[in-house]
This record gives structure tokens, C-alpha cells and sequence, in this order.
């Protein structure tokens, strides 16, 4: 039989090191074995039940509930993201930071940074700019309380193993979005440096032998991925980061 470490099974499964301790030791929802050595070993079976287990998450379900689910061998997740967005949207209604700063707080323990950014934050904000002046104000309090809830997960994702990486927004003006993806890249086993305003043109050659990822919060165009396949071709380490 087959044994992984825990660093393989983050990469395989996409889940940061630290989210698969948590679920064993917080949640008890994992229970590798260990070599001599004391370190955990992961078998085909556990990386089965941590996909499960993320397809839970994902779909909306706390991450405190979902060893019941798993238990009791429920197949559908129940939908839960408009509830928790109309409850960020409550939240919003009272423009007050602290109340706001303490929703995301917890909902940042019960689910990832990209189930977060993909299904509440994202959507939250795209209502909030349809609206008029008050809308738009509370838009910019999340904005702002965001920014510095992804510039503080980014600070602490440093106090764990990964490799280091610079983030770059390339044609887009959406700062809020360009920490939110910063944030995302951390969970998944990167150190982020983030290059706060967005270029019009990105000069790769200025950080050589960085990893570096450009964010467009769209496709590329046509001229961009002409522009990435050469400095790939240049041999920069450069690649489009598409959420």
C-alpha cells in the first residue's frame, strides 16, 4: 500500500498543510497513520475521505458539521451560500466594523478562502455595486475590512512552509480582488508578495528567478497570452492565475 505525506496530499488535493492538521486535530475528521519517524502517512482511502470532505466545504456546509455528514452518509450537501450572504448583507445594513470584522472572523474558520471568495465575498460585492450611494458605502467598509482580514491571513500563512511567489494585477483596477487572491494563493502553500497596483505592463525581468502570478480578473486577451507565452518562452516563471 501506498503512503503520502502530508505536503504530497496538500498538492494533490489542493488544501493547505495546515487546513489538513486542523480537520484532524480540531475536527477530528482525519486519522493518518504514522511512520516511525512520528510523521502522518495518508493512504488512497484518506485522500478519498479529504476530497469528500473539501466537496462538503465547498458546497457551503461548516467544516464543524461535516463528520456527522460523513456518518451519517448523506449524499447532498444542502446549499448554503445565499443564506450566509444574506446574512453578510445584514451584517452590512448596520455599517458597523467591528460587528463586520466578527462575521468574517467566523465564517473564516468554518470554510476556505476560495469557497469564501468564490460564493459569499464575491457575490456580496457584486450586489452592493448595483445599488446607489449607500450601497456603494458599505461596499467600501467590506472592501476595506477584507483587504486587511487577507493582508493578516497572508502574514500568518508566512509562520508555515511554502514557497514565496509575487502577485501582480495586470490591467485590472480591482484591488479588493487582487488581496482576496493573494489570500487564496497562501492556502494553497504560497508565500504572496503583492504588488498593490495593478501595470498596464508587467516587467518580469525586474524579479528574476521569481515565481510570479498575474491576476486580470478575466480571460486573457489575445495580445496578454501572446505577451505571457513569451516571457514563458523567455524562461521567467511567470503564469496566469485564473480563480
Amino acid at each position: 500500500m501506498a503512503f503520502y505525506s502530508i505536503g504530497d496530499v496538500a498538492e494533490r488535493c489542493g488544501i493547505n498543510p495546515v487546513t489538513l492538521r486542523a480537520w484532524q486535530r480540531r475536527y477530528g475528521l482525519l486519522k493518518p497513520q504514522r511512520s516511525t519517524g512520528g510523521h502522518r502517512q495518508f493512504d488512497e482511502d484518506d485522500i478519498l475521505r479529504i476530497k469528500e470532505i473539501k466537496r462538503w466545504v465547498d458546497s457551503g456546509v461548516p467544516v464543524g458539521k461535516v463528520k456527522a455528514l460523513l456518518e451519517d452518509n448523506i449524499v447532498e450537501a444542502p446549499d448554503t451560500w445565499v443564506s450566509l450572504q444574506e446574512e453578510m448583507m445584514a451584517v452590512l445594513r448596520h455599517v458597523h466594523p467591528a460587528s463586520l470584522r466578527s462575521k468574517i472572523q467566523e465564517i473564516g474558520r468554518e470554510h476556505s478562502a476560495a469557497a469564501l471568495i468564490d460564493h459569499i465575498f464575491v457575490p456580496v460585492r457584486q450586489r452592493l455595486s448595483l445599488d446607489q450611494n449607500t450601497a456603494r458605502t458599505m461596499c467600501s467598509l467590506l472592501d476595506g475590512i477584507l483587504i486587511d482580514y487577507a493582508v493578516l491571513s497572508l502574514a500568518a500563512s508566512r509562520q508555515n512552509p511554502g514557497k514565496e511567489a509575487l502577485l501582480m494585477g495586470w490591467g485590472s483596477d480591482d484591488h479588493t480582488r487582487l488581496w482576496l487572491e493573494a489570500w487564496r494563493l497562501s492556502q494553497q502553500g504560497w508565500h504572496i508578495t503583492v504588488l498593490a497596483e495593478a501595470l498596464e505592463s508587467p516587467r518580469p525581468e525586474m524579479f528574476p528567478g521569481q515565481h510570479i502570478f498575474l491576476w486580470t480578473g478575466k480571460g486573457l486577451s489575445r495580445r496578454q497570452q501572446e505577451q505571457l507565452t513569451h516571457w514563458q518562452e523567455q524562461g521567467f516563471a511567470v503564469a496566469f492565475h485564473n480563480a
